[in-house]
């Protein structure tokens, strides 16, 4: 068997020590991977490293040092502290989509940071980095993400033209009638039929203003605020609205819940409320509890109204679908909703409670928020 090639000697940093460094076997396999390997010990210093990293890295011996021209993610700390708090997890730790200036290139890159342990003692002895250039992924995803919005956006704008036509027909028609009475001499219903007309006029106002809040690319960023009191102010918004309907809200708040940037969240507890109290017009309870799992906030409202049948579940988060009578609603609400929770990189589902009624979940990444921030 002809004999292994040695490894490259234009590796990051020179002076490498036994103790990181990769097996004959493993160094050849190492060298040729797409992927950037890089050994470090518990001060961060470089054992060992393969090609594919040396492009993706700047030259030096420490690892902070080499990461120098990769953003921290979310822009909190320095590579320093992420490095040491990854190794002290003791698992491996994920930072996704970073972005790289390499060489005068831009990249986005998928980066794992994994401790390693003597075999025999079990102690801390370095890290291992891989990283992955994923610029290409991204932007088909990108793109992807686009055409599918436009697609939207198409079939949106045949919704939009069918909802602003109905109203349309009405106030041309009433318009019509008033003139024909003026040209008559006959003025008994004029009054009538401009009021008619103002109330297509403002079906169309409000469908109008939903849509420009819906097609919004970003929303505002307002200062950090707790979670419990932007959900706590859009129940007090709505408080009137909740009597008026005889609904009684309860409250069950986790303690400790972090901070997020409010943005738009406070139209979507606004927007869920009411239509809580829209589904118990006789009457009801509604429950909104929120709290933190490993990963996400979550925050729930649930209602004792009539549920959701499959086939309004279906549809519920759909531009323009409502249950509602004609003119009482948009069927934008809760697509809105939906648009401002996925830009937190969140999610909302609705389902039925086993007890009757119907129950909202929004769950939020805790990275998104202060406390994955910090």
């Amino acid at each position: 068997m002809a004999p292994l090639p040695k490894p490259p000697k234009n590796q990051i940093t020179s002076g490498k020590t036994d103790k990181l460094r990769f097996g004959r076997m493993a160094q050849y396999l190492i060298e040729h991977l797409p992927l950037g390997v890089v050994a470090f010990d518990v001060d961060l210093n470089i054992r060992d490293s393969n090609p594919s990293a040396e492009r993706m890295l700047l030259s030096g011996n420490n690892l902070e040092e080499a990461l120098g021209s990769i953003s921290v993610p979310n822009g909190a700390g320095c590579w320093r502290e992420r490095l040491e708090t990854a190794l002290a997890k003791n698992q491996p730790s994920v930072f996704e989509n970073v972005s790289a200036n390499c060489n005068g290139r831009s990249l986005v890159l998928h980066i794992i940071c994994t401790p390693l342990r003597d075999e025999l003692k079990g102690d801390l002895s370095g890290g291992l980095l891989l990283l992955e250039d994923v610029t290409a992924k991204v932007a088909m995803e990108n793109d992807l993400a686009t055409a599918e919005r436009l697609a939207a956006v198409g079939k949106l704008a045949a919704r939009v033209a069918h909802e602003l036509n109905n109203p349309l027909d009405g106030i041309l028609r009433y318009i019509n009638l008033s003139l024909r009475l003026v040209e008559q001499e006959n003025t008994e219903n004029v009054s009538k039929y401009l009021q008619e007309s103002r109330k297509g006029l403002m079906r169309m106002v409000q469908i109008i203003s939903e849509l420009l809040e819906f097609s919004r690319s970003t929303y505002s960023a307002f200062e950090e605020a707790d979670i419990n009191k932007i959900v706590e102010d859009a129940v007090k918004a709505m408080q009137t609205q909740a009597d008026n309907a005889g609904v009684e809200v309860q409250r069950d708040y986790s303690k400790d819940m972090p901070n997020i940037r409010s943005g738009n969240l406070f139209q979507v507890f606004c927007n869920l409320i009411k239509n809580a109290c829209d589904a118990m017009p006789g009457g009801g309870r509604l429950d909104i509890a929120t709290r933190c799992d490993d990963h996400h906030v979550i925050m729930e409202f649930a209602d004792t109204g009539t549920g959701l049948n499959p086939e309004v579940r279906e549809k519920l988060f759909d531009a323009f679908f409502t249950t509602k009578p004609t003119g009482k609603g948009t069927g934008l609400g809760l697509a809105i909703c939906k648009d401002i929770v996925e830009r937190y990189g969140g999610q909302i589902t609705a389902d039925n409670r086993t007890q009757g009624g119907a129950i909202f979940h929004i769950t939020i990444p805790l990275e998104r928020t202060s406390r994955g921030q910090a």
